[in-house]
């Protein structure tokens, strides 16, 4: 994903940064992985990446999370069991 005023960032990180903007996204999408596996509210996490609804956050992420199911599941039955 390049930004519209890309020149002016490369020109503004050139000293700063030893690798390309490019991999701010990575940066980014990292932090948003280990929000989510960490058990932060999607809502909250999106809240936090500027997401416009949950929904995007959810669709993006949500293939980091393969037991969400399970939990889920685990949640009820504890809350319906105990």
């Amino acid at each position: 994903m390049r930004f519209a005023y890309s020149p002016i960032w490369e020109r503004m990180t050139a000293r700063r940064l030893p690798r390309s903007p490019d991999r701010l996204y990575d940066l980014r999408h990292t932090y948003a992985t280990l929000m989510l596996l960490a058990g932060v509210n999607p809502k909250v996490a999106g809240e936090r990446f500027g997401h416009a609804s949950v929904v995007i956050t959810l669709d993006t992420y949500s293939h980091v999370l393969p037991t969400m199911q399970q939990d889920a599941t685990e949640k009820l039955a504890g809350v319906l069991y105990s």
